[in-house]
């Protein structure tokens, strides 16, 4: 790495605000990638449980 101090490694040479806002988005929409079929997935065995329950009642 070309950077001489801490600081200089978090300026980027100018570009830090653009680097680490693309990290940042990234990280983001790696994260949502991560928790987005969890909550899916916690969504749908509600549902899933509700319409059984009321198929079971009705008979």
């Amino acid at each position: 790495m070309n950077f001489d101090s801490l600081n200089e490694f978090f300026a980027m040479g100018g570009h830090g605000l653009y680097v680490w806002l693309a990290y940042g988005a990234g990280g983001l929409v790696f994260l949502y990638n991560l928790a987005a079929p969890k909550l899916k997935r916690g969504s749908l065995v509600k549902r899933l449980s509700q319409q059984y329950r009321r198929e079971k009642a009705s008979q």
